[in-house]
């Protein structure tokens, strides 16, 4: 199944001169969303993954699947003021702007090995900024994921060295 046909391009979204990638089309057909969940469970069977890190807000589409597949925890990362225990918390800059990501502060004990999963990989803030909280917490990137990365921002640069894997390239 090609995936990259159900993505569409929706031009000045969120703001002007920038070309938002739309999933909708993909969530919406069946096939296609299960085509994507068995790629990332297929992917991470044999890791022994103990928490998938979803990012707000569609990261959750993804992870929360993928967590139940793997036998793992699923902990949501998300904007300030979203959730309501103890949190810690990470600026980052992407490309149309600033803000901020929050993870509560008790979501992952030291040693666990977890992936971290959103729709897209654009500069690579938000993705960073997680990452960084869940090794603030002790958690082990076992790889960061997306469903789609756009290659000329070069959002890799941001994550280090952590593994990265995308399923969709532009």
């Amino acid at each position: 199944m090609e995936l990259e046909n159900l993505i569409r391009d929706v031009p000045d979204f969120p703001s002007p001169g920038i070309i938002f990638k739309d999933i909708t089309p993909l969530l919406s057909c069946p096939r296609a969303l299960n085509t994507v969940q068995e790629k990332l469970a297929d992917r991470y069977t044999d890791m022994n993954i103990d928490k998938i890190v979803g990012i707000e807000s569609r990261g959750f589409i993804f992870g929360a699947p993928l967590a139940r597949d793997l036998g793992a925890g699923f902990i949501p990362a998300r904007k300030p003021g979203k959730l309501p225990c103890k949190t810690i918390e990470r600026s980052y800059s992407l490309e149309y702007g600033t803000n901020k990501i929050c993870m509560h502060s008790d979501a992952i004990d030291s040693g666990e090995k977890v992936v971290v999963i959103d729709d897209l990989l654009a500069t690579g803030g938000t993705m960073a900024a997680t990452c960084n909280l869940v090794e603030q917490l002790g958690g082990v990137i076992v790889e960061t994921c997306t469903i789609i990365e756009l290659e000329f921002l070069k959002g890799r640069i941001n994550l280090e060295s952590r593994p990265f894997h995308t399923l969709i390239r532009y």
